[in-house]
This record gives C-alpha cells, structure tokens and sequence, in this order.
C-alpha cells in the first residue's frame, strides 16, 4: 500500500526538488515515488508541504504560504503530485490574472523596464537618463521634508527631455506633489499606508511598484494590485542588511512563473556576469546600485549593461 502520510509526502517533495532549490535541512527519511497521488486528505498534504518547504530553506512565513498552496493545487486537481511545484495564482489566493485587467489596478508600467538603476540623489538621476538607461530610481536618505521635496523635484526636472521613467522610492508625497511617473515601495512603507492613502496614490495615476522578498510578500503585494513587483535580493549585497537570506536565480525563477502577469524586476547583488541566467528566469527588468555608482565610467558601465541585457534576451518565463 502507498504510504500517504505527511513524512512521506515531504520526502517525495523534497527528493522532487532538492536539486533545484538545495536543501539545507536533512531529508525525511521515507522516500516514496513521486508520482500523482489521488485521495490524499487536505491535512495531510499541508503538513507535508510545510515540512518539505522548511526543510528546502524557505522561512516560516513562505513554507506556511507554500503549504497552503500545494493544499489547493492538490484540491483543484484532484490529486497530490510531488513534482508539481505550486505556480497558479488562483492556489495562492491571489485576484484574477492579469492583474492590469482589475479595477482597482494601478496605472501600467511596461511589461519590461530592463535596466533599472536606484540611484541616491537627483544628480545622478539625470546622469543615467541622460546615458540611455531606461528606467531610474531616486532612493534618496533624509529626514529633511524641504530637502526631501527639492530632491523629488530635481530628480522629476534631470529626466525631463529624456525616456526615462523615474521611480521615488518611499517619498510618496513628494512623488505625488512633483508628477512623478511612479513610486517604489518597500514592504514596512506599504503597510504604513492606510486605504485612503493608496486610493490617493492610485487616482493620482503614479505607478506603484513594491518590494518582494518571497512568497508571502509577494501575496502581500499583490492585494493593492500594484504596477510592477521587485523580488530580492537575488544575490548576497552588503548595500542593506536583509531580514531574508539570498533568494538565488533557482527562485526567482519560480517566483516569476507565479507572477507572469506582472511587470518584475530582480534586484540584489546583480552584476554584468549575473546577468544571463537572470534574465533566463523571465523576469523583464534588472535593478542595479553598486554596478553603476561604484563604477570607475558610470555611463559607459550603464552602456554595458545595456548591451548585455539586448546580448542576452529576456526570457519567457517556463
């Protein structure tokens, strides 16, 4: 007789996706064939999920978002199968595809950005602009309002005459008072906001993109519909401290698979040699920060970047 219970549905997820995602933690010791399995209880299949998806190095927040998921895809098709790692939106819980369609959607974006460069203040906003980068974001420190406002404004005046699109990251505001084409939020910025403050947003036509750094943030994302969602940090960086280890292009890639109905951009750690099997996962646009502004020739890095990112196109998503 087929064993169904949890450890076994956890060992045949995990022998289904070691080798794609690692395992740091060890496999449970029963190893069925992974083949589908009908009449599997719902109970059964969160608890496997959860257990394999912790033991493949998700954190707690995404193993439970995980099991959920593999608890629906095993109930929507009537069967559990190991193999089948959870990529529809409706097992996630997620509102109709493509989100652009919804109602409530913010204004759209392109569906690719490609190189998208956070940059810390307005002088070197209009310096990449003005290079040929396509999408540009102002990620400027302060605590000044005034000088807030003026950095917001300067950034909008350096890309006017130009194609580039300009994010502002965090400064909503600011970005709503100087027309900017959009804001970036992070996760703690979006849940500062209250609805009154994103319907504000949103009829004020700014696109709005938001950070990600794994399943249940990008669930989280998704509720407000947003323009484009960020994931990260692909890579190991040492510009900010991450509450979340590196993803890895491994998920990123199933990452982009979830969220094919969505503009993406990749961040963290990204450099010239990353670039290919990034851009293998099909997300359309990659953010930069040290690649440019530690560079020796921002503009003839950006330029290089630029060629890499036509050299090797972007990909479908499988």
């Amino acid at each position: 007789m087929t064993d169904l219970s949890p450890l076994s549905l956890a060992a045949a997820i995990v022998d289904a996706h070691r080798a794609h995602f690692g395992a740091p933690a060890p496999t449970p010791t029963p190893t069925p064939t992974p083949a589908p399995t009908a009449f599997t209880s719902d109970a059964s299949v969160y608890r496997a999920a959860k257990a394999a998806c912790a033991a493949l190095g998700f954190i707690d927040i995404d193993a439970e978002c995980l099991a959920r998921a593999w608890q629906a895809q095993t109930a929507r098709t009537g069967a559990f199968d190991a193999r089948a790692w959870p990529d529809a939106p409706i097992d996630f819980g997620l509102r109709a595809f493509p989100p652009a369609e919804r109602a409530d959607a913010f204004a759209p974006c392109p569906e690719r950005l490609g190189l998208y460069a956070v940059l810390p203040d307005a002088d070197w906003v209009g310096r990449m602009a003005r290079s040929g980068v396509p999408t540009v974001q102002l990620r400027f420190k302060s605590s000044d309002t005034q000088a807030i406002a003026r950095e917001v404004q300067a950034a909008v005046d350096a890309v006017r005459g130009t194609p580039a699109l300009l994010f502002i990251n965090d400064h909503w505001q600011a970005a709503i008072e100087a027309q900017a084409y959009g804001v970036h939020l992070g996760q703690e910025d979006l849940d500062a906001l209250g609805a009154h403050d994103v319907q504000r947003l949103r009829a004020a036509g700014l696109r709005l993109g938001v950070s990600t750094h794994g399943y249940a943030e990008m669930v989280r994302a998704d509720a407000v519909s947003p323009s484009y969602i960020a994931m990260g940090a692909v890579y190991p960086t040492t510009l900010k401290r991450m509450a979340t280890a590196p993803q890895g292009v491994a998920r990123l890639a199933a990452y982009a698979r979830l969220l094919r109905g969505y503009p993406q951009v990749a961040i963290g750690g990204i450099d010239a040699a990353r670039m290919p099997e990034v851009l293998a996962t099909g997300v359309g646009s990659v953010a930069v920060v040290r690649a440019l502004i530690a560079a020796d020739d921002p503009p003839a890095k950006a330029a290089a970047l630029i060629a890499g990112m036509q050299l090797h196109p972007i990909e479908s998503a499988p």
